[in-house]
């Protein structure tokens, strides 16, 4: 029994790291990031209620582990036929049945919790796992229905975290339902060039996403244009005062055809995986300043 606690403690660690590697935490950011800006429009502070904190856990690792372990099981015929994937599913660490329980498992949990803090966040919570499973579950499976893959994607990210933020702290009366138009052009803007490096494995795997029906140019061309309703909206929230601060129009304004050209100049010609991470890399860490100025302004730390 002794000589067996090392075996079983190392396959735990084992099965956590691989749990972990599912959840792919370098997107945590991508689905917490408009969870914050929910949390902060309902607090107006930087640092609110510490039903925040359990928000972090819900809308970082247990959401993910449920819509990415389902979409990595129900994919694992294509997956083994790409190159570049190289998953715990793959390399046969993690069976299909187990990442489908995994995902169940962690989807109980994240409701569970989402609804010990309010009804409301429980509501956006099962929202987001929603859309991870039309996404990925046979016989809908919107990953591969063109159009419909970046619908599911976009709304999961570009509104149900905001509708979570905001419930971390009270109920969704008074929310300003502009903000989702803009967090969803965001998510677009932010997506659609993720598609690209993968037309050619997706084509070879009989998927038939948004990008591989209408190619690699018109793909960037759907995310420059929901950047450009980006800007152009929030500088014109801001020039009447709409959520942002009056003031905030002279710094939108200069930012906004900054991030214009570094979208373009990134991303325009960005075919293969390296060179669209580069460029959203770029994209996503210089725009944390304007969104830095914008939690300032609203929690009034700057003002003018």
């Amino acid at each position: 029994m002794v000589t067996d606690a090392p075996q079983v403690l190392g396959r735990t660690r084992q099965l956590i790291l691989d749990l972990w590697e599912i959840s792919r935490p370098g997107l945590f950011l991508v689905s917490l990031v408009p969870f914050y800006l929910g949390y902060l429009l309902a607090s107006g502070e930087l640092i609110g209620p510490a039903t925040g904190l359990l928000g972090l856990v819900i809308w970082g690792p247990l959401v993910w582990l449920a819509v990415l372990a389902i979409n990595d099981a129900y994919d694992l015929e294509g997956d083994l036929l790409n190159p570049r994937k190289d998953t715990p599913l793959t390399s046969g660490r993690i069976s299909e049945g187990g990442a489908k329980a995994a995902a169940y498992g962690s989807a109980a949990l994240a409701l569970a919790l989402s609804f010990a803090v309010r009804p409301e966040m429980a509501l956006a919570t099962l929202g987001f796992l929603v859309c991870g499973w039309v996404y990925s579950v046979p016989p809908m499976k919107w990953k591969n229905r063109p159009g419909l893959d970046v619908l599911s994607n976009c709304t999961a990210l570009g509104v149900f975290p905001v509708l979570g933020g905001w419930a971390a702290v009270k109920p969704f009366d008074g929310l300003p339902w502009l903000v989702i138009a803009v967090v969803l052009l965001v998510e677009i803007a932010f997506y659609t060039p993720t598609m690209i490096p993968d037309i050619e494995s997706d084509r070879a795997s009989g998927y038939t996403t948004m990008a591989v029906r209408i190619g690699a140019e018109r793909t960037y061309l759907v995310g420059m244009v929901c950047w450009t309703g980006f800007w152009l909206l929030t500088v014109g929230m801001a020039a009447v005062g709409e959520v942002f601060p009056q003031w905030m129009v002279w710094p939108w304004a200069v930012f906004a055809p900054v991030f214009l050209w570094l979208y373009h100049d990134g991303l325009s010609k960005a075919r293969e995986p390296k060179d669209v991470g580069r460029g959203m890399i770029r994209v996503g860490k210089l725009f944390l300043l304007p969104c830095l100025l914008f939690a300032l302004g609203y929690t009034e730390i700057i003002s003018f």
